[in-house]
């Protein structure tokens, strides 16, 4: 069993305010308080996100013997993701999962595998994101003060949802209401569709479906079942027009005063917990698909090289090339094939 020793805590303790007082007296150093850290994101508590993460909360509590107590805030309990990830960088919070498209609003290379029908398969995205692309975007997330764990966590490939209609085609999203996270890149998508894309937070998604500000959203199955979009919508398209992970993420401020023994304990079981929620969503989405049409959604699926294809037409690749630079495009084509 790990124990954190009195030295790594005294090390720690400048990171650790509520810790501070009883480590001036060498006499209370064993009863020291645990290190306690928040961990925030934007997920509802059921998405099988969190039900691992909880499982590798406790198991990192029971292996520290509670010197490491981590609190799980889900459902932007701690804010926005644009808010947690300013107090990540600040410190104010020290863990939190967070896709890679909304962590492109301050790293754009983040976004790099979320580019329209890029990827096809799950092969293709771990092993992307396993090897070069992961390392390259790892590398560009630890430039703005923020720690990558290694493992990324699997937000699924992407569907769309409408009240109105069915997209089978892309002429189907012209015009088409939809919203989309605060993300660039998929303003972008969507609006070379002929879309009028709408940027509003995941915990304000289902108002804004439920009084037609937007007629439509994208989201992997999991989310549209634990949000309870079904509520509000009437359609879910299979396009898998984009894949996107959550990316699990340490304020570098506060990882720099956990003792070393601790970030070991707390990497083993986080990156264990990811690649099992990693196959709960492949194994999950034939359920979701089941519970869904039960809930009164009705599917249909379609042709990704018709969308890719019609993407092409557009300035998207082209546009997605330059902001992304020649070495992250060439990364993204050797794993994904050669679009655009």
């Amino acid at each position: 069993m790990l124990r954190v020793s009195r030295r790594s805590l005294l090390k720690s303790a400048a990171g650790f305010a509520a810790a501070g007082p009883l480590l001036k007296s060498p006499a209370v150093l064993a009863a020291a308080a645990p290190l306690k850290l928040k961990f925030g994101n934007d997920l509802p508590a059921t998405h099988t996100v969190n039900v691992r993460l909880k499982e590798a909360i406790e198991a990192i509590g029971a292996e520290t013997n509670g010197q490491v107590a981590i609190s799980l805030f889900p459902n932007n309990q701690l804010g926005s993701d644009t808010d947690m990830m300013t107090q990540l960088r600040s410190g104010a919070l020290e863990l939190a999962t967070m896709p890679g498209t909304v962590l492109s609003t301050l790293i754009p290379t983040a976004s790099l595998t979320g580019v329209g029908f890029a990827f096809t398969n799950y092969d293709k995205v771990w092993a992307a994101m396993d090897g070069e692309v992961g390392k390259f975007i790892r590398g560009n997330i630890e430039k703005v003060g923020l720690v990558p764990f290694e493992a990324v966590w699997d937000n699924g490939f992407r569907q769309i949802t409408s009240s109105t209609h069915p997209i089978n085609t892309p002429d189907d999203l012209k015009n088409f209401k939809i919203r989309v996270p605060v993300v660039p890149l998929w303003v972008a998508m969507f609006s070379a569709f002929g879309g009028a894309p709408i940027s509003i937070p995941l915990n304000e998604a289902y108002s804004a479906l439920q009084t037609k500000i937007a007629d439509g959203e994208e989201n992997p199955l999991a989310l549209i079942d634990s949000a309870k979009f079904f509520e509000v919508q009437k359609y879910c398209s299979l396009t898998n027009h984009a894949w996107d992970g959550f990316w699990l993420l340490s304020s570098l401020r506060i990882w720099k005063t956990v003792p070393a023994d601790a970030q070991k304990v707390m990497q083993k079981h986080f990156n264990a917990a990811a690649k099992k929620q990693r196959d709960d969503i492949v194994a999950q989405d034939a359920e979701y698909r089941r519970n869904l049409t039960s809930k009164g959604l009705t599917f249909n699926t379609t042709k990704a090289e018709d969308f890719q294809a019609a993407l092409a037409k557009t300035p998207f690749y082209k546009d997605a090339k330059t902001k992304f630079g020649d070495q992250a495009w060439s990364l993204l084509q050797k794993y994904a094939g050669n679009i655009g």
